[in-house]
């Protein structure tokens, strides 16, 4: 049975996936050990979050000690960015160049990165097709030239990927990464920033993926689990 509750403010994209995942069978926001469950598909609770992991860090952990739960992640594959008519002409579309990936998730996961290991919890990156809906405020969009976003439009669910454990995020390791390695390489490697790949880093270190094995210089040197490199 289904509980309603106020979502007057939730997003396009949120609703849109949560409609996704429930199907024709799902039961929507429904009430589980106290707490409010976006979708419920027989023995299975699924999440869907599309921004930052530590709001329900303590839902799913507390939801994943008894009952199987799934995270869903949108990272959008293709974006087009909308913006308001000026002065009576018509809404610009265009497309980003941005592409996303699954080492998106990385920056979302340090919330709780430990509780991967745990079978009754899963991951899955959604990757889609967006409209991002946006208007100018230099005040409020400083961080993006003064562009500010109102709410992302699902487009397309192209494909998900699933991550049911460890093992699944060893894969998002690039293959060419000499050992031992610090995270300035790691970066390189992955071409996104050093705080990114202290992230990353940190991220697979709590899941058992890597291993600390000392420094060079000031930096922290990792290896493989397990490995001989």
């Amino acid at each position: 049975m289904a509980y309603p509750i106020n979502i007057h403010n939730e997003k396009s994209l949120h609703a849109a996936l949560k409609a996704w995942y429930a199907g024709d069978d799902g039961d929507v926001e429904a009430r589980v050990g106290g707490y409010i469950v976006d979708v419920v598909r027989d023995d299975l609770l699924i999440e869907v979050q599309t921004r930052s992991f530590a709001s329900v860090r303590a839902k799913v952990a507390a939801l994943a000690s008894d009952h199987r739960v799934l995270l869903a992640y949108p990272v959008a594959l293709e974006t087009w960015l909308v913006r308001p008519a000026e002065s009576g002409g018509r809404p610009s579309r265009r497309k980003s160049p941005k592409r996303g990936s699954a080492l998106a998730i990385f920056p979302e996961l340090v919330s709780f990165p430990g509780l991967v290991a745990s079978p009754n919890f899963e991951i899955d990156v959604v990757f889609t097709r967006e409209d991002v809906l946006r208007h100018y405020d230099a005040r409020r969009g400083w961080r993006d030239h003064g562009w500010v976003t109102d709410d992302r439009i699902l487009l397309e669910v192209v494909e998900t990927q699933r991550f049911a454990g460890p093992a699944d995020f060893a894969t998002l390791l690039p293959d060419g990464l000499g050992e031992p390695f610090s995270t300035a390489e790691l970066a390189r490697a992955v071409k996104r920033t050093q705080r990114f790949a202290q992230k990353m880093a940190y991220c697979l270190r709590e899941m058992g993926l890597l291993a600390d094995v000392g420094r060079r210089g000031h930096a922290i040197l990792y290896r493989r689990a397990g490995g001989d490199g």
